[in-house]
């Protein structure tokens, strides 16, 4: 009797536990169904979230309500698809990963395999939330324009603008939503590969031309197949390396980070810019991947940036290595914690949330508000509405002719032309010209570092812009290659210089020698190029250098070889036809240095707004000058420009007033040409110790021979004679402040 009723009392309780576990399954079914479409007697029931007329707040408030803890885990990570050739973050190609991840870096160059893992994402999961598909579209997506260091010394915004929209285009009809560009690292070491991305030296120019990046990028609306969604990279001080060694420590005051690092990252925030991307570096002791102040209290609080902010490749477990956590729990932990919302590649996030989450280390309304930040932006993108893009001719989408139009127009503003000793250049179409170097027929290396899905096939040489220029007149000789010890081409090309009247000796990078982890100890090119250019110099024919690199050089042995130096950078795939034609005289150059020549390596780090020294004629280098080769702006042109005096509206004015600068500007020579006129303003004495003098604007104008322009700069004393203490705060001290154009300056003073 007591075994029978043990029994039955079992089998009570388990029908019991059935029954309790069916009513909990049914309340769970009934709560999801609650959430998701149904049909009723009359039409199905549309969520809120897919409804395109709902105001994204709503939507999103809607969506998280109907979303399990591991998909809103899901939209914090990144993860690659396509075959990655990247040499600086190699990985495979994956296709593993669960129907609805967040966000892919997406490496194809059409957009099928985007387009079927969109499917899955939209028709074979839950909810249908679609992906994000990024890449690195730098400068350029097939059609590839001018690295940013050369866009930089353009001093066109509006070129800049038009390069961007031309590379957003491509990319949103090839299958990416979203680009991780601009660079805006203030960047003062040329041993720094990455110089190559940004705008150079200034806060200013980086801040203004990062803001024209991103109108170009995004244009009026996300929601335009046209456009793609920036990201400002990288956040903050990456261009600080410590010796330019890439991936190191940075040292910097709160100051400085204000008042030199953060401005254009402020700027562009006010431009709209809808991602950022956290640097490698440390920052004081504090990895940028993990920096609670950096990426939350001034970043998301102080700002109010709405946007989200993703990690650079692998650097949440590369806390592990910086020395501040101990596993890859601990590392996604400090990086969620300080305000990192996604998860580039490493799949810390996806491993370890939940359970951050279940021991208290992470809330829910912690994971909310960072995916809350993502799906704003697939919502603004309209990924919701058009998640998969339509099939394009590749004749459509890339490589128009208006698009290497601006290719082709970008490279002509870029290039600088440094020297034109007795005006050597423009080369006269009936002299002999022996093009010599191993840059001259190259065209891979011309593509410069970040080529996107540039092909070397679509390039057009050095030589064969010349060509199309000089026809007949050209004889070539290779001479060397980029570097190693053979010197056996020597004799052919100085046979080949003693046939010419002049000599266009063509130098330069490697691709692969700028851009990410391409640190130098010297900027110096090759010493087999060096000897080249000895060699030839015996001839005694002169020598016009025409360099193509992704940085600042050394050229202290090669400049008092040659008569004339133009500065190519790398300029994409339109670089041959602009080169020739300047070389021609049949366009004037333009370009200015948006980042100093040093005159040698030791000089670095060297840069126009160092601080005010405590002994200005003493602390100098003893064996070298203490000048760099080359100083910011510099730039020459084929005719001559007269500034006249500078004139203020006013000579005193209050710290709330506004007063106008003016100065006329004539083109004097015989030949029309752009002017870029850089407005620069000094504080002699401050509260603080402050640049010698600092760019506040800049303007590029053209002018016809003869002509005089009156250009101008409208004065705000809290925008442009302040200064920023270590907390961020502006002041503007009453006393004598200077406006400098070129050799010309003017004094206002600032009351009470």
């Amino acid at each position: 009797m007591k075994k029978v009723f043990i029994k039955k009392t079992l089998v009570f309780s388990l029908l019991l536990l059935f029954a309790m576990a069916g009513q909990a399954q049914s309340a769970e079914t009934s709560a999801k169904q609650s959430k998701t479409p149904h049909k009723t007697k009359g039409n199905p029931i549309t969520p809120t979230y897919k409804r395109a007329d709902a105001p994204i707040d709503t939507r999103i408030s809607d969506l998280l309500s109907r979303m399990t803890l591991e998909e809103k885990i899901l939209q914090l990570s990144q993860y690659i698809t396509g075959l990655n050739d990247n040499v600086n973050n190699i990985g495979k190609q994956e296709d593993e990963y669960p129907n609805n991840v967040g966000s892919y870096i997406y490496f194809s160059d059409n957009a099928k395999l985007r387009n079927e893992l969109q499917r899955r994402a939209v028709n074979e999961t839950r909810l249908g939330i679609p992906i994000l598909f990024g890449f690195d579209v730098i400068h350029g997506f097939r059609t590839i324009y001018p690295i940013p260091l050369a866009q930089g010394c353009s001093w066109n915004t509006e070129l800049i603008s038009q390069s961007c929209a031309m590379s957003a285009r491509e990319a949103r009809m090839s299958g990416t939503d979203w680009t991780f560009s601009p660079m805006i690292d203030v960047a003062r070491d040329g041993r720094w590969g990455r110089v190559a991305e940004g705008y150079g030296e200034d806060p200013y120019t980086n801040a203004v031309m990062g803001a024209a990046a991103v109108h170009g990028y995004q244009g009026r609306s996300l929601n335009n197949t046209s456009n793609v969604a920036a990201c400002l990279k990288h956040f903050v001080g990456y261009g600080m390396s410590e010796g330019g060694r890439d991936y190191t420590a940075t040292n910097v005051s709160r100051q400085s980070l204000w008042d030199t690092y953060l401005p254009p990252y402020e700027m562009c925030i006010k431009a709209g810019a809808a991602t950022v991307m956290s640097a490698f570096n440390d920052i004081n002791g504090v990895p940028a991947t993990a920096n609670h102040y950096t990426l939350t209290e001034v970043l998301k609080k102080r700002w109010n940036f709405d946007g989200f902010v993703v990690s650079d490749w692998n650097a949440v477990e590369q806390l592990i290595p910086q020395g501040v956590a101990a596993n890859r729990k601990e590392a996604a932990s400090k990086a969620f914690s300080a305000g990192l919302d996604m998860d580039m590649k490493d799949g810390c996030y996806q491993e370890h949330m939940s359970d951050l989450v279940k021991e208290g280390k992470i809330t829910l309304q912690q994971i909310d508000a960072s995916v809350a930040r993502i799906l704003r932006l697939k919502f603004q993108l309209g990924l919701f509405e058009n998640p998969y893009t339509p099939s394009y001719k590749e004749s459509e989408r890339i490589l128009r002719t208006e698009d290497k139009r601006i290719a082709a127009r970008m490279a002509e503003e870029s290039i600088v032309l440094l020297k034109n000793e007795n005006n050597l250049l423009p080369l006269n179409k009936n002299q002999k010209i022996a093009v010599i170097g191993p840059m001259a027929k190259d065209k891979e290396n011309m593509l410069g570092s970040w080529k996107g899905h540039g092909r070397a096939g679509d390039v057009e040489s050095i030589y064969e812009g010349l060509e199309k220029e000089f026809g007949s007149q050209l004889l070539y000789a290779a001479g060397c290659d980029f570097d190693g010890e053979d010197t056996s081409g020597f004799a052919s090309a100085c046979s080949t210089a003693s046939q010419a009247d002049v000599v266009l000796l063509c130098l330069g990078e490697k691709r692969e020698w700028s851009g990410e982890n391409a640190s130098r100890s010297t900027i110096a090119l090759p010493h087999i190029q060096e000897q080249l250019t000895t060699e030839l110099q015996k001839c005694g024919k002169p020598i016009v250098l025409v360099l193509s690199n992704g940085r600042p050089l050394e050229l202290c042995r090669l400049e008092p070889l040659c008569k004339a130096i133009v500065e190519l950078w790398q300029p994409g795939i339109a670089g041959g036809t602009p080169l020739a034609g300047i070389l021609s005289g049949r366009i004037n150059p333009s370009g200015k240095l948006c980042i100093t020549f040093p005159l040698t390596s030791g000089q670095i780090p060297i840069y126009y707004n160092a601080r005010q020294s405590a002994r200005p004629e003493q602390g100098q280098y003893q064996d070298i000058s203490t000048l760099p080769l080359y100083e910011f702006t510099h730039g020459l042109s084929y005719t001559t420009y007269s500034y006249g005096n500078l004139s203020a509206s006013t000579m005193r004015i209050t710290k709330n007033d506004k007063l106008t600068v003016e100065i006329p500007v004539t083109n004097t020579g015989d030949m029309d040409g752009y002017e870029t006129v850089h407005w620069f303003i000094s504080d002699p004495y401050c509260s603080i110790s402050r640049p010698i003098k600092e760019l506040k604007k800049f303007e590029k104008r053209f002018l016809k021979k003869g002509e005089t322009a009156l250009f101008s700069f409208e004065i705000e004393p809290k925008r442009d004679f302040s200064y920023i203490n270590d907390n961020g705060s502006r002041f503007v001290e009453s006393g004598d402040y200077y406006v400098i154009v070129k050799d010309k300056r003017i004094k206002i003073e600032v009351v009470d």
